[in-house]
């Protein structure tokens, strides 16, 4: 059912393009996963993420555990039904959400008690729990239950949490029976180089095809972050993916190809898009701002998303300023788009072996956030 097949190293980088079998469909990596954290893609249609691009969607076991139920998708045939989508799906365990949503919450080796973010509801979530959501959500990749731990927290935090990880991973592992669905097990270990280097050591058995680095993006400094997976990137197994969760702006995607990451999610393209913010591929702009009131110029030049080819940058604004939906959808569109034209450029430098040339042209004039 799964298969991962590296057909291109960039002979500057060591980046790889490569192909990754599913049940669902083939995905072309480096790749961009839009997050439809709640079974949709906030206010874009399946047809209209086609259309852009998209190869394979991201949603999240909390939201629809607490929210439609995860036995009311099984019923309905499971989220590629429920939802409409035919291509791949990734489920994040939850972890994430369990830990930065809960105010309350009580962490044990047995899982994690929590309050709902909804309602207040007590809940409990354990390493099996998260594999019985995810196999009733029908994913085609699963990921590993896990505790994650606030940026540059101390040492003796970190290391704890690294060890509960990974006895969580074991217990994932004895229950991700599905021969369907394919389990990411995830690298923990903070900024800690050490702890990062032994939670990917200890980690690589339960990787089957895939791999995820977790606990990056939560805080610190860009070049903190890229370090780490320096640090990472002589351990990478050669014959799957590596997904960098979390993770979801231009220059960090071209960063992390050029140090061996295949795979990236974020909702940071949605989210703003709402607020009024665009992505281009020399930095974000934001479309809400005066400047742009008499801009009768697309969104960016050269972009071929729905929105840069029929509306102009005052338009949108417009839309924005008069809190109009068509105003953070076109956005939507024009940032999924922007990150998905992104990973088809770095695969042409790939292929063409300039990828550092070309992520040194990029940053040159880039904006970073």
């Amino acid at each position: 059912m799964f298969k991962y097949e590296v057909i291109k190293v960039c002979k500057q980088t060591g980046a790889r393009i490569g192909k990754l079998t599913t049940p669902h469909g083939v995905i072309e990596t480096p790749c961009f996963m839009p997050v439809g954290t709640q079974a949709t893609v906030k206010s874009l249609s399946p047809d209209e993420l086609k259309e852009i691009g998209s190869q394979i969607l991201l949603s999240n076991t909390y939201h629809l555990y607490l929210r439609p139920g995860h036995e009311l998708i099984a019923k309905a045939g499971g989220l590629h039904k429920f939802m409409n989508w035919d291509r791949p799906i990734l489920t994040d365990s939850g972890g994430f959400q369990v830990f930065s949503l809960s105010k309350i919450r009580k962490v044990t080796d047995e899982g994690v008690h929590f309050r709902s973010c909804r309602d207040g509801s007590k809940h409990f979530i354990s390493p099996e729990k998260a594999i019985e959501i995810q196999q009733a959500l029908g994913s085609d990749i699963m990921m590993a239950f896990d505790e994650l731990t606030e940026g540059h927290a101390d040492y003796k935090t970190s290391k704890k949490a690294m060890e509960r990880t990974l006895s969580w991973l074991e217990r994932c592992y004895k229950v991700a029976t599905n021969e369907n669905q394919m389990l990411f097990p995830i690298v923990q270990g903070n900024m800690y180089k050490d702890l990062r280097i032994e939670s990917i050591k200890r980690t690589l058995p339960y990787a089957k095809c895939g791999i995820g680095i977790g606990g990056l993006s939560v805080g610190e400094e860009k070049s903190v972050m890229y370090e780490m997976l320096d640090t990472l990137r002589p351990y990478y197994p050669e014959n799957m993916p590596r997904y960098l969760m979390g993770v979801g702006s231009a220059d960090c995607i071209v960063e992390g190809v050029c140090r061996g990451i295949d795979m990236f999610d974020c909702v940071l393209p949605t989210r703003i898009a709402r607020n009024g913010t665009a992505m281009t591929l020399k930095g974000d702009i934001t479309i809400r701002n005066a400047t742009y009131k008499e801009d009768f110029s697309p969104i960016e030049e050269g972009c071929d998303c729905y929105a840069c080819k029929n509306y102009t940058r005052a338009y949108i604004r417009h839309l924005i300023k008069s809190d109009e939906i068509l105003g953070g959808r076109l956005l939507s569109i024009h940032n999924i788009r922007c990150l998905t034209r992104l990973t088809e450029q770095i695969k042409q430098a790939i292929w063409e072996d300039r990828l550092g040339d070309f992520r040194d042209e990029m940053m040159k004039d880039f904006k970073v956030r």
